[in-house]
């Protein structure tokens, strides 16, 4: 599968928000948006900003989502056509779907300090759901089921720091956390209001929309 190998705080100063994509590097003074608050390219820092079309918006919002959830185009795009297809509304139902990955959902909890460091403990088979190991980042969750470190990795020490220090992470009211055993429930599908991603979800719908 395709990955994007290329520098993480680019993208940040590109879409002009902090993304969180490098873990703790993002909560410090090293942080891109610190050092580098402008675009980023040869004349990022001197040229005028232009006034953005509609359609730039737009785009922005899309590539922005995308590089939250660390979801390439045609992923993103199928996506939304799924969340499309259900009832409901569509901007909100995408984020869901997104929000209810497996790799974000161990960032959510605290379990990794990114969603790249929680996709690659995912692929190097540390997780379990439903007490089977899985080694699928995208595995999509749903009410009820049980996410948990694999027993054996538990005191890893690069897992156990980094769920110590998990308070940083805002409480998840759609997961239940059992910190003594390391494991996670999901209780319920996320509302909108329960997903903390700047994103204003109606622009990718009327991007795609057209």
């Amino acid at each position: 599968m395709a990955v994007y190998h290329g520098p993480k705080c680019k993208l940040c100063r590109r879409e002009g928000v902090r993304l969180y994509l490098k873990g703790e590097r993002c909560y410090s003074e090293k942080c891109a948006m610190e050092v580098r608050a402008h675009p980023p390219g040869e004349h990022g820092q001197g040229r005028r900003p232009r006034r953005p079309t509609p359609y730039g918006v737009q785009l922005r919002e899309k590539q922005k989502a995308r590089r939250i959830y660390g979801v390439l185009e045609r992923q993103f795009r199928n996506y939304f056509g799924k969340a499309a297809r259900r009832q409901g509304v569509t901007g909100e139902i995408l984020l869901q779907m997104l929000e209810m990955r497996l790799d974000n959902t161990i960032y959510r909890l605290g379990f990794t300090a990114s969603r790249a460091a929680a996709r690659q403990l995912i692929r190097h088979r540390h997780f379990m759901v439903n007490g089977k190991i899985t080694d699928i980042p995208s595995c999509a969750l749903k009410e009820g089921d049980v996410i948990e470190i694999r027993p054996k990795d538990k005191k890893m020490s690069a897992i156990k720091d980094t769920f110590e220090n998990r308070r940083r992470m805002e409480d998840q009211p759609w997961l239940e956390i059992d910190e003594k055993e390391m494991r996670a429930r999901v209780v319920q599908t996320p509302t909108r209001d329960q997903i903390p991603a700047p994103i204003q979800e109606q622009l990718i719908v009327e991007l795609y929309s057209k």
